[in-house]
């Protein structure tokens, strides 16, 4: 191959991926000693089992931030202009995702002994209306939950305004969560596996087309729209990429959908998030002298969380290393910097946090425990959660430029 040759497909490259900074070495070395740290306290105060799903959060923190891979984006980005990429790297990640857990969740397989158990929870009002909610606050927030926490790790200033909200929000939702649990009308968790006759067979073949429904729905709204495609984000070229992405999203997908079932193999239960924002906000409020305990969120198998470590819930420590993880894609990638958040974006995060905070907690989870562990687990939930979150995304398009915030227009070159 010439010289000349070798030139024009690098200048292709930077084109369709914008070249990266130099490596952040010594942010590196502090990401790499936090992972140290989180290992030493968790295989000391807890076990190997913990410690295996801190590295599994620092995988899963790594491929989110390298691939960008976004759920509020996704949603925003087909709402807006009909671009439906982010969406149909959701249904390949669904499909995979359902594929794996089909038969750990059938024959009960596991790697520690754990009863395998998916997400399965109540189709009710608290279900239409904290995903609605969610679906406004995703948008305001600047990140879903995952989004939230692999952005902050990444260096993205607001999201930690948006993390403190989404505390904020689960400690309220967890204070008012009898109410919506007791005192509104709900039909019980149903699961397309082992409430309608299917069987984990007939509702996983059952989902595959559903998600070949909806993949062909995204290519028909993109003919009648003809959307700009996604922006391209910074990369290095060639087998650097690995290290310093941008991963395809598609390539992402699977990572995740793999990483989950891991995750549901290891600890009995899939991949979730904001059950633990709840516990961080519940307890520094307890600290505070506010009587949690007597709130019906932590009473039963919750009540023991309030006065154990964090690094006792698997969720948290996880969730600890999904923005380790993130930290390290960022800095590998010389991309990490904390910059100065103007006063409308401050607001913006603040509302849209407390919003998905506390939809998360009526919804039975947010975009990660509802709806890709939730659908990953047959759980009709979860593709409600999908709809109602979609509605909300529609509604806050509306929203958004009020604080400042940019809504994808079918005149742009990319989104």
């Amino acid at each position: 191959m010439s010289l000349q040759v070798k030139q024009n497909q690098l200048q292709a490259n930077s084109l369709e991926h914008p070249t990266l900074p130099p490596t952040q070495t010594i942010l590196v070395a502090v990401g790499i000693t936090i992972a140290i740290l989180l290992s030493v306290a968790t295989f000391t105060i807890a076990d190997m089992n913990l410690l295996i799903q801190l590295w599994l959060g620092l995988l899963l923190g790594f491929t989110l931030f390298h691939a960008r891979f976004g759920f509020t984006s996704a949603f925003r980005r087909l709402m807006s202009v009909g671009n439906g990429e982010g969406l149909r790297a959701h249904m390949l990640m669904l499909a995979i995702a359902s594929t794996l857990f089909a038969p750990i969740l059938a024959y009960g397989i596991s790697f520690f002994g754990h009863e395998p158990t998916g997400f399965v929870s109540p189709v009710g009002v608290s279900l239409l209306v904290g995903a609605f909610v969610f679906g406004i606050g995703m948008q305001l927030g600047g990140g879903c939950a995952s989004g939230t926490l692999y952005s902050a790790g990444g260096g993205r200033s607001s999201m930690f305004i948006t993390l403190f909200g989404f505390i904020v929000g689960s400690v309220i939702g967890a204070a008012h969560f009898d109410f919506w649990m007791n005192d509104t009308p709900s039909l019980p968790a149903i699961s397309l596996a082992t409430d309608t006759g299917l069987g984990y067979g007939g509702a996983w073949l059952l989902q595959l087309l559903i998600f070949a429904g909806i993949i062909a729905i995204t290519y028909y709204i993109q003919r009648k729209k003809n959307p700009p495609k996604m922006a391209a984000v910074p990369s290095a070229i060639g087998i650097k990429r690995v290290i310093r992405g941008s991963w395809p999203l598609l390539v992402a997908a699977v990572v995740l959908a793999v990483l989950n079932a891991v995750t549901l193999l290891v600890r009995g239960q899939p991949w979730g998030i904001t059950s633990a924002f709840a516990l961080w906000g519940s307890k520094a409020a307890q600290f505070i002298g506010i009587d949690v305990a007597s709130w019906g969120y932590w009473s039963g198998d919750r009540a023991q969380e309030l006065n154990q470590s964090v690094f006792l819930d698997s969720t948290s420590v996880m969730n600890f290393g999904i923005m380790t993880g993130a930290l390290l894609a960022a800095t590998a990638g010389g991309v990490y910097a904390l910059k100065r958040i103007p006063p409308k974006l401050i607001i913006a995060s603040l509302i849209g946090g407390i919003m998905m905070g506390y939809g998360a907690r009526l919804a039975f989870g947010c975009n990660i425990g509802a709806y890709f562990s939730g659908v990953a687990s047959f759980s009709l939930h979860g593709w409600v959660w999908a709809v109602m979150a979609l509605a909300g995304t529609y509604v806050a398009l509306y929203l958004r430029p009020l604080f400042g915030l940019s809504v994808p227009k079918p005149t742009d070159s990319s989104c």
